[in-house]
């Protein structure tokens, strides 16, 4: 009798023990009976349920959860063809919608990618590509996020938010792209070429100008100082002349003598010469 009632004690300790269950604060639970959703908990805590298999505990993330999508190509309205890797984040917030829609964690990826790949897919096609890389990434992606998040209520989930990690040329279009860019660069230095070429010309023209203006002005000038001096030393010979007739005229005479006659010369003179006077003396 005793070994039976202690049988019995543990078999309704076992029969509790599966009646009481933890959810913890990142969990959230729906209470299945016969296959049924009966109750919905989300408050973390001790919990009891009936015995299974009357009633089952299924237990779903309460976190935010995160989804790295695989990179894409979209078509912008500039008709440029961008690879765009992006993420979500998003949470389950009613789970026995979820349960009732999606049931599990891989169906609502792969429903959250087809939902987030067609958003995203339309909202870059209303842009070019200069504002998808710097402009108005941050509210196309707000756009993006938002629409989104109407998209999946109907499944029990939110959107939290969808961000752009890349945006990429196709591998094909890169070569072809570059080239472009290289060709511009090089148009833009030879207009930079063309337009130093062009100042400098005028530089050079300028200063040869100024250059011209300058000497002209200094023989101008170094013309009027020589006629100044010239007339001043015709004014002090004139002067010195009156002075000493005879003995200007015997000074102009060596002079004569300094650059006519040297070692080498010989001088055949008459006998009247003022110069054969002037050494016989």
């Amino acid at each position: 009798m005793k070994r039976i009632t202690i049988i019995l004690l543990v078999f309704v300790a076992i029969v509790l023990l599966t009646m009481v269950f933890k959810v913890d604060v990142k969990e959230q639970v729906i209470i299945l009976q016969f296959g049924k959703p009966v109750r919905t908990i989300q408050e973390p805590g001790l919990h009891w349920k009936l015995p299974a298999p009357v009633q089952n505990a299924v237990f779903f993330d309460k976190r935010i959860l995160e989804y790295d999508v695989q990179p894409a190509e979209v078509l912008s309205t500039d008709k440029k063809t961008l690879t765009v890797d992006n993420y979500v984040r998003w949470r389950i917030v009613d789970p026995l919608l979820f349960m009732q829609t999606l049931q599990a964690i891989p169906n609502a990826v792969t429903r959250l990618d087809d939902i987030v790949y067609s958003e995203i897919r339309r909202e870059l096609g209303l842009h070019n590509m200069q504002e998808i890389i710097t402009d108005n990434r941050e509210s196309i992606m707000d756009a993006v996020t938002q629409a989104s998040y109407e998209a999946t209520k109907p499944y029990g989930i939110e959107v939290v938010d969808v961000r752009i990690k890349r945006v990429d040329l196709p591998q094909e279009n890169e070569e072809s792209i570059y080239a472009r860019m290289k060709a511009e660069r090089e148009r833009q230095a030879n207009q930079y070429r063309s337009e130093g070429d062009e100042e400098s010309q005028k530089i050079i023209a300028s200063t040869e100008k100024e250059k011209t203006i300058i000497l002209a002005d200094a023989y101008k000038l170094a013309e009027e100082i020589r006629g100044q001096g010239e007339a001043t030393a015709l004014e002090i010979y004139a002067d010195a002349y009156s002075a000493d007739p005879n003995f200007y005229e015997f000074l102009k005479t060596l002079e004569t003598y300094r650059s006519v006659i040297d070692t080498s010369t010989t001088l055949v003179l008459p006998a009247n010469s003022k110069l054969f006077e002037l050494m016989t003396e």
